[in-house]
Parts: structure tokens; sequence; C-alpha cells
């Protein structure tokens, strides 16, 4: 055989699988003069030459060890399982074996070195555009003994040239050192992230429901010029009987920072109707507000904040100030999940064996009084500064492998949230500023007991308070809200999860006889003299089952779930809650069922039905059906 025919199987072998021909013993190490391409010569005539193995032999399919093997057949023969004359025959071909896989080894690693030389050559040639600064890689060797190989093909070149530069590629992006300077060192500090929904809605008014005037949008009156209550038209009315269905779009893009010394910042815009606290949907084409006609949509700053972290993720400490995440374990009754904090918080764990303790606590500014307020009075009226002040203990235990539970307890204490009556006077234009006209909600969804804010002076200038009567609202009853969470987890058929939850809540500061007296809405039927008393509650709950992946990471994970919730008028703010049940809001009480499913590790579907009814109050019923198409990365 020449040594052109041989050069050229060796090269493909050491690109090939040859795995079946190659003994693992170690191969004693060639030369390293033999491995350079300009040094490659023949072997002299009386060189030891490479017999193959003997054709009865099997080829070598596994690593050979003479003295494994040695030892292996003299203890058989020590035992009487095989006699002296087929030990010695056995060790023999033992030997052969062994010398033969070295070798083969020899031959191997030799072969790999010339095919990788040969690649990087071609490649260095190719670059170049021309003649390379390197010998032709077809003929290395001087001129006394040259070894030359009369043609390789093609494709065969192709594929030695790809596949080392796919190999070489892989580990510089692998180990970044194929351009270690093209990523500034901040960058590589700045995690971004982001998401798209797309949504359809419908919105269903089963027959039965008042439409008669008797649900007022206290949140559009609060938000506008006062209403006029002594008028001859309709304050603005929520709707009750008319079916809607509507396309929305919520797309959310962030980014967080890594900081020194436990230190990060991060920022998310949203999309949003406007800016509600509980809602970051947009509804495409809408006919109020931005929308419509393909008009282009505006975005809000959701979050923006600086926090620490030490410790880890059993035992540390998180501090937030800013906009940041919902820092309390509770469900979509207390919070909606949309819901952004404004202020201060604190976190803390701290894990005990399977038990971890953990708080939650912070100040929060829910409406600060403007500069100028009144902005048409030269004497300014007092700060009506809203606050929240919220603590929340809890415990984590891991029961067992399989089952964990979660329970915390937590008062939220919403200062001055309440509306406060006026000092008495006479609006005359509806631009006549109350001093109490702060203590409006500068956000409300439905639900929440009412009373009038303003003490309206009865003088002819109003003819006696049949005209002129304009009138802002504000809450009827102050709210220190203890609530209750709970979760229990059980992972037996991980990564599928049963989980149980539920919460309860309360407002501790509810007095029926004092919002009795002043509520202007959530009134029962007609007594036998006239009246209607007061129909409210302050008591809420909800408990909840879900079976499913916790995580939609990849195609096919699934979750279902159903859960049932009692939410009276005044359990809860109605402006912070839920703003897809019912609409939103608080005096509802009815069911909701849930599925998603993973259509790539990124992208998933989802679809919801809830079904409310109105607790006190006139008859209201509303149905929600919702597909949800989301993709994020």
């Amino acid at each position: 055989m020449s040594r052109p025919s041989t050069l050229l199987p060796l090269a493909l072998c050491a690109l090939l699988p040859c795995h079946g021909l190659l003994a693992q013993e170690p191969a004693t190490p060639l030369p390293e003069a033999a491995l350079t391409p300009s040094t490659v010569e023949a072997p002299p005539s009386d060189a030891v030459k490479l017999d193959p193995p003997p054709a009865s032999a099997p080829a070598p399919a596994a690593p050979k060890s003479q003295t494994v093997v040695v030892n292996l057949i003299n203890r058989m023969v020590e035992r009487g399982l095989l006699t002296k004359e087929d030990a010695s025959d056995l060790i023999k071909q033992a030997e052969e074996d062994a010398v033969v896989a070295q070798q083969q080894a020899a031959m191997a690693q030799a072969a790999a070195e010339q095919a990788s030389t040969v690649a990087l050559m071609l490649s260095s040639r190719e670059a170049g555009g021309g003649a390379s600064p390197f010998p032709d890689p077809l003929e290395w060797g001087s001129a006394d003994d040259t070894v030359r190989v009369t043609y390789i093909p093609e494709n065969i070149r192709n594929q030695m040239r790809e596949e080392i530069k796919a190999d070489v590629m892989a580990q510089a992006r692998e180990e970044n050192w194929a351009a270690p300077n093209s990523m500034p060192a901040w960058a590589r500090k700045v995690r971004l992230f982001g998401d798209v929904r797309a949504r359809y809605e419908f919105i269903a008014f089963p027959d039965g429901n008042d439409n008669t005037g008797a649900f007022p949008d206290f949140n559009a009156i609060n938000t506008g010029r006062p209403f006029d209550v002594a008028g001859y038209v309709f304050s603005p009315q929520l709707n009750t009987d008319q079916d809607r269905q509507r396309p929305r779009l919520r797309v959310r893009v962030g980014g967080e920072v890594t900081l020194a010394e436990g230190f990060s910042m991060g920022l998310r815009v949203a999309t949003g109707n406007d800016n509600s606290p509980v809602s970051t949907n947009q509804s495409l084409g809408a006919a109020s507000g931005q929308g419509g006609n393909f008009s282009k949509y505006a975005i809000w700053l959701d979050r923006g904040y600086i926090r620490y972290e030490g410790g880890d993720s059993e035992r540390g400490v998180r501090l937030s100030v800013g906009r940041f995440d919902n820092p309390f374990f509770s469900s979509e009754v207390m919070w909606d999940d949309d819901i952004g904090f404004d202020g201060f918080a604190v976190e803390g764990r701290y894990r005990i064996g399977p038990v971890t303790p953990f708080m939650s606590g912070g100040l929060f500014p829910v409406f600060n009084t403007g500069l100028n307020y009144a902005t048409n009075q030269p004497a300014k009226f007092k700060s009506n500064d809203k606050w929240l002040y919220g603590i929340q203990l809890g415990l984590d235990w891991k029961i067992r492998e399989d089952l964990e539970v979660k329970f915390a307890a937590a008062y939220y204490d919403f200062d001055k949230i309440e509306g406060k009556l006026s000092d008495p006077f006479i609006p005359l234009t509806p631009d006549d500023a109350g001093n109490t006209d702060a203590s409006r909600p500068a956000f409300a969804q439905k639900g929440n007991t009412y009373m009038a804010l303003r003490d309206i002076i009865s003088s002819p200038l109003n003819n006696y308070g049949t005209l002129y009567q304009y009138q802002y609202f504000g809450l009827a009853t102050p709210f220190r809200v203890l609530a209750l969470t709970g979760k229990l987890t059980y992972n037996r058929f991980e990564p599928i999860q049963i989980s149980l939850s539920g919460e309860y809540m309360r407002n501790l500061a509810f007095d029926q006889n004092k919002i009795n007296a002043i509520a202007v809405n959530n009134r029962g039927p007609m007594n036998a003299v006239g009246l209607a008393s007061y129909d409210g509650g302050d008591t809420a709950w909800i408990a909840g089952l879900k079976v499913g992946h916790t995580a939609l990471q990849k195609r096919w994970d699934w979750n279902v779930g159903v859960n049932y919730r009692y939410v009276e008028s005044d359990a809860v703010v109605d402006g912070f809650t839920d703003s897809d049940f019912g609409g939103g809001g608080t005096n509802l009480k009815g069911y909701t069922i849930f599925a998603n499913v993973a259509l790539s590790p990124d992208v998933s579907m989802g679809i919801r039905w809830m079904a409310a009814d109105e607790i006190a109050g006139p008859p209201l019923k509303i149905d929600v059906f919702q597909i949800d198409l989301s993709a994020k990365f």
C-alpha cells in the first residue's frame, strides 16, 4: 500500500466515528517530529510493520489491559474453571490483542493531528484569498522526501473544514474568547425581559339586571367635574344590560441591572388604556380615551426601583424603594395581580430546618396632595395625604419531601383613605372647590360604599338646595384589613402539583351604623316607611384548587383550576382588588374556571370563565369569558 492511500483513511478516521477500532489503553506517544507535516517521512524498509490482527480473531470491541486479563485467567485456573493449556492460549491471545490496540491508538493519534493541520491550512489559504504562507497542504516534506496526496474530494475537504470551524466557534462562544471586548462590562450586568399578551374578552349581562340608574360610576364622577345631584340627567352609569366584546393587548418590557455590594435597579414600561393601578390591558380600537382608527397607544412607567439584597434565598433580607412588585403573600381578592406598590418595602426570611419564618412590611403613599391645592383659591387647603402601612408575618413549612404548607397573617392600615365631610359652603359653579375634595379616591372600580363629601349650605343662592348641588363622593368607611392567607402544595406526582389556596379578609374598621347614616349606595329594598337600610358587609374570602405544572416551561405543560369567592362591599378597597372578576371591584360572589397550556417554552394559551353575582343592592350578574395568547422572553 502506498503512503498517500494510507494517510487519507487515517485523516477520515480522525473526523468520523471510529471508536470500534480504537482501544482505550493509553498509547505510546510518537516522537514530536513524526507528527510535524514538514518532516513526515516514509518508514525505513527495516521498520517494524504493523500486521493486521489474525483473521480468526474478532476485532477489538472493548479496552484491553494485559494485567487485568492475566490476573483474571489465573484466578479462573486457581478455581478450576480453566485448564492450564486453555489459560496459556488465552493469555497469548490477550497479549497479541494488547499490542494491536496500542498500535492502533498510536496510529489514530498521529492521523488526527495530521487531519487537523490539513483543515487549518485549508482555512488559512481560503481566508487569505490567494497564496498561503504555509506549504501546500497537499504536498508535505522536503524536495527529497515528499509525501503527495493526489486527490481529496471537495466534499471531504468542506466537511473537514466545517466540522473543525463549528467546534472552534462553539468553544469560543461558550468561553467568550472569540470577541472578548464585543460586549461592555455594564451590558453583562443587565437582564432584559418582557411579554406580550393578546386577549379576546366577552362580557355578558344576563337578563334580570337593574338598569334603572342604580349603579353610578363613582370613578367617572370623581375623576371629572363634580356632578350636580339636583339636575335632571343621570350621573355616569355602569353598563348592566348590554353585552360587550373587546380585543385587548398587553405589552410589558423591562430590565434589571445588577450592581455591586448586593444592590440592583430595575424598571418596566407597559401598555394600558389609562393609568389604572390594576390593569395594563389596552383595548384595541377603544372608543374612548386613546385608541380607535389605528391610533397609537401610550406606554406607562409600570416599575422603577432600587433594591438591596443580603444573604441568600433561605436566609436573607431585601429592601426595595420606588415602584415595585407586590411584596406580600396574598390572593387576587386583596391585591390585583398587576398592582405595583409605591414607597418602601422590607422583606426577610430565615430558614430553620424544614421551617422558614418570613416577614414583609412597608410604608406606601396612596395619595399625595397637590402642591397648589386648591388651584383656584389664594388661600390653600390643608393636605389630605393617604398612606398604607402594611405588615405580614408568615411561615413556610416543608412537612415532608412532597408536602409543603405556607401561611401568613397580614394587617393593612389605609390611613385617611375614607372620605371626609367638608366645611359648609355654597358651590355656585362646578369649579368651586371644597376643602375635602382630595379625600375622594383617585381611582375606583365598583362595589365600595360611598358618601357625599360636600356639606352644601341651603340658601337663596342655590334656590334652597334645588340648584347647584355639585358633589364629589368618598369612601364611607375606613379600611383596616386583617388578612389570613394559606397555601398547601402536594408534589407526590412531580412535575404535576396539586395545590389548595385560600384567603380570609375582614375590615376591622367597619361600623355598619355609621355607614348606614351616610351611604348613598349598597342599600336594600325600601321598607314600609320608604327607607332603604344599608346592606353591605365587611368580610371576604376565596378558596381554590389548582392541578398541573407550576410553571409552563416546555411544550404541552399545562394546569387547570377552579376557585370560589365571596367579597362583601367594604371588606377591601375596590380600587386595588381583582379587575377581571365581575368587571372588577367588590360586592361580588361567584366562581372562576381556568386552563392553560404551553405551546412552546415561551408561548402559552389560556382560557377563563368567571361568573359573578352582586351581593348587596339591586340585582346584577356579570359573566366574563377570556382567551389569552401569551409570549415572553
